[in-house]
């Protein structure tokens, strides 16, 4: 396998080196024994900026959500680096581990399972104040207070439970948790996807807003494209466990350079219904083939409409076309724009 690390950079809060997140898969039987490991993420590397927001998109069941989790150290990676403000994450456990914590935070996709019914909204967001030893007594109070406030909650509801919020009030109560133990980098792992449509842009502001405020870095896990494009100052799309392309928002919905994301990009939907009418539609062929004996050569190769034998051969290498433009393809430069430059300059999220 061939990988070159994104350039490294004197702002890089989080360096991620050819990491790899391999789950075995037993055989049945009264001795079981290891037949094969699920590749759901297979030598990436990448790099996330102090004070931006990362995207990460692909389909269901690239390894958007276990990247950010194996980062976290919630997975434990099988291989690879993984660097947060100079210090190795791979090598760290028990009391240090619980430390570093602190400074990495994580908001859930489902609100409605990731808070616990049996807790008040205080007591959820006091929690990780109290394990970190941040406040005591009446000041553990006074800082939840403030949280709801900072995340758009009154206060008042600090004695409720969470079955007693709505879907977009619980994903607050999941962000003010996040932020009580006041972490540098965040993984948001799809937090708008469970949300009504009217609520997903106040959701995307909230943390818009809560990023200057507290100079927050994210890594926001998404596979709706225009959410990312409103939020990401950079985007990186993964297929089968890979990174395929890594490039500034801007660029890469301008000029596309791997089939895979062109082929995403053509899938998302513009108001414009003579745009629409008339713009190229890329259906990808097949299923995405399983991560426990993915292909040879480029993963994409078994639905690329670009595919010649090199690419079922031998893998690309992730390369730097200029301007921090990264792709995996061996025909990077062939790939055309498929979006209106009224949707590459002005997309936002549906409201």
């Amino acid at each position: 396998m061939t990988v070159q690390q994104v350039a490294p950079s004197n702002d890089a809060l989080v360096q991620i080196n050819d990491l790899k997140m391999h789950f075995p898969v037993k055989s049945s039987g009264l001795v079981r024994r290891t037949v094969g490991n699920v590749k759901a993420v297979d030598g990436i590397s990448f790099d996330v900026y102090k004070g931006e927001t990362l995207g990460l998109v692909g389909e269901s069941g690239c390894g958007k959500s276990t990247t950010g989790r194996a980062i976290l150290q919630l997975h434990r990676p099988t291989s690879g680096s993984v660097v947060f403000n100079g210090e190795e994450l791979t090598n760290l456990s028990g009391e240090k581990l619980r430390r570093m914590r602190r400074k990495v935070q994580m908001i859930f996709q489902d609100p409605y399972a990731s808070l616990n019914p049996r807790m008040t909204v205080g007591d959820i967001i006091a929690e990780p104040i109290r394990v970190h030893n941040l406040r005591s007594g009446k000041e553990v109070r006074t800082r939840v207070e403030e949280l709801l406030r900072v995340v758009g909650l009154n206060p008042y509801f600090i004695n409720r439970y969470p079955h007693e919020f709505s879907g977009g009030q619980r994903q607050r109560i999941g962000i003010a948790r996040s932020l009580a133990v006041e972490p540098d980098f965040i993984v948001c792992d799809e937090p708008v996807s469970a949300l009504d449509v009217s609520i997903q842009a106040q959701i995307i502001n909230l943390l818009q807003d809560l990023q200057k405020q507290f100079g927050l870095t994210y890594l926001f896990i998404a596979h709706n494209l225009s959410v990312v494009k409103h939020i990401s100052d950079r985007v990186a799309v993964m297929y089968l466990g890979k990174m395929v392309e890594l490039a500034p928002a801007d660029d890469l919905y301008a000029h596309p350079m791997h089939p895979y994301t062109q082929a995403l990009l053509s899938a998302v939907p513009i108001p414009d219904p003579d745009v629409e009418t008339h713009r190229q539609r890329i259906i990808l062929e097949g299923d995405v083939p399983s991560p426990l004996n993915p292909p040879s050569g480029c993963h994409f190769h078994t639905r690329c409409p670009l595919v010649i034998d090199k690419c079922r051969q031998e893998e690309p290498p992730f390369v730097d076309y200029g301007g921090g433009h990264f792709s995996a393809c061996w025909r990077a430069k062939e790939v055309t724009p498929v979006l209106s430059e009224d949707f590459q300059h002005d997309a936002e999220p549906a409201t």
